[in-house]
């Protein structure tokens, strides 16, 4: 259970910080593509001997470095690679783990998540790169404010573009390698977007949605994992419900507010003339 508190600490600031990067940079499919990747890499640790997260950490900055130098390249549209290197990476891992001699490791906790089986490797490797993500992006944070702002006008003013596109796509890599084991490769993307989005609910500025995001995603594995631990069923399926729901409800309590001010607004108008 400490491990567990502290793997969710972790992956709740990896996500509040990288999760609105990549919804406001519409990466989300992308962030997809490198987290299904990883499967071959865990396929490949178990086919090695070697820890299967290592693996999985391989392979998610390889595949993320080889979807930002096709992509900015042009050649071929970079939705098609994704979906390749989508459905390449669960292949191998299928492939890798079919070749293993005797009994095949149960992957269910790399799939669908399972915070309770956290090792002190897998904490010692989750604290190593979140140290990197936040260091990073804090190291670049105007340079990353004028990249999501406007790819161009950052490019004038001097911002190497390139360079944060291919280190923003490997800090996406490490994020998903920090998830896996909270909620899996199936469902990372959930609890990537889902305290982003919410966020965005609540503040517009950078600064002020990765603060939010970061405490959402705190709110919704701390409640997930204490739901799971009740009743006894997945915690990354609990953390992905939890916080889905929680953005909806957000979103529809915000469209009623939003609509109740705007017919003030408008009463007060028709009061005015």
């Amino acid at each position: 259970m400490q491990n567990a508190f502290l793997a969710s600490i972790l992956a709740s600031v990896v996500c509040g910080i990288m999760g609105v990067i990549i919804v406001e940079k519409k990466l989300v499919m992308m962030s997809g593509g490198i987290a299904h990747t990883a499967y071959g890499g865990v396929g490949l640790g178990y086919f090695l001997g070697i820890e299967p997260i290592l693996g999985a950490f391989f392979f998610s900055v390889s595949a993320a470095i080889g979807i930002g130098y096709i992509k900015r390249k042009g050649g071929v549209q970079s939705d098609v690679i994704i979906g390749l290197l989508w459905s390449m990476g669960m292949a191998l891992g299928i492939v890798f783990i079919a070749l293993m001699p005797g009994y095949p490791p149960d992957l269910s906790s790399y799939l669908f998540g399972n915070i309770l089986s956290v090792t002190k490797m897998d904490l010692r490797l989750m604290i190593i790169l979140t140290c990197i993500v936040v260091f990073v992006v804090i190291a670049l944070f105007n340079d990353w404010k004028a990249y999501l702002f406007d790819e161009e006008f950052a490019s004038i003013i001097g911002v190497k573009t390139a360079f944060l596109e291919y280190l923003l796509l490997v800090l996406v890599a490490m994020t998903v390698v920090v998830l896996i084991r909270v909620a899996g490769i199936i469902m990372v993307l959930a609890l990537l977007i889902a305290p982003a989005a919410t966020a965005g609910l609540f503040s517009s500025k950078l600064k002020g949605r990765i603060v939010y995001a970061i405490a959402f995603g705190i709110l919704f594995c701390i409640t997930g994992l204490w739901i799971s631990y009740l009743m006894n069923i997945a915690s990354g399926a609990c953390i992905v419900i939890i916080a889905v729901v929680f953005y909806f409800v957000a979103y529809m309590i915000c469209a009623i507010y939003t609509k109740m001010k705007r017919k003030q607004m408008a009463e007060r108008q028709q009061i005015k003339d």
